[in-house]
């Protein structure tokens, strides 16, 4: 081959022919056409556009605080990580989230779930709040590290903590609602994640 081929989109790096003609099979399985700059910026960009809900989550979280008098509050934590994970609710008189507040010990990921999964309660009736997974979480975050799964986890049963303390303070039952866990290795779910 007579042409020169280069390894960075700024014709900086000069390839030996041989060495890229080893590479080239990775470079194809992993980003498409190793002679395109689009097929691995595309992919670099996608990720980094997945990472950014995360990060703002991290860096600006919504709904941090405390609610003085909740209409019920849920605290989890997972030992294994040292997370502690604190839920406030304020219901109204139809039994809809008004109001969701965080408190959390812990890493930008259960920070960033924290503040998510209120979000994603506010406005909603218990049987809706009670719906929100720790998938829901994930989702909206556009996914989280595998080793930061359990951080969503602990989110949702923050929640259904929250939920079930609102439920037993008012005497409401409620379908699916059962007592909360204090650590969430206590949980199906946790030993379900990848990585743990």
């Amino acid at each position: 081959m007579d042409k020169t081929i280069y390894l960075d989109n700024a014709a900086t790096t000069r390839v030996n022919h041989e060495v890229f003609e080893a590479i080239k099979p990775y470079f194809e399985e992993q980003y498409g056409n190793p002679s395109s700059i689009y097929s691995f910026a595309g992919k670099s960009k996608k990720a980094i556009d997945e990472a950014r809900e995360t990060v703002a989550e991290f860096s600006n979280p919504r709904n941090v605080g405390e609610i003085e008098n909740p209409s019920g509050m849920g605290t989890v934590g997972n030992a294994k990580c040292g997370d502690i994970m604190r839920i406030y609710l304020d219901m109204d008189e139809n039994r809809v989230i008004q109001d969701c507040k965080f408190k959390t010990f812990g890493c930008g990921a259960a920070v960033a779930t924290s503040s998510m999964a209120t979000e994603l309660v506010i406005g909603k009736t218990v049987q809706e709040a009670l719906a929100v997974t720790n998938q829901a979480v994930m989702e909206a975050l556009d996914g989280l590290p595998p080793v930061k799964v359990h951080c969503s986890l602990l989110a949702e049963e923050a929640i259904h903590a929250a939920l079930w303390d609102y439920a037993q303070k008012d005497g409401i039952e409620t379908e699916g609602l059962k007592p909360p866990v204090d650590d969430i290795d206590e949980t199906e779910k946790f030993y379900e994640m990848p990585g743990e």
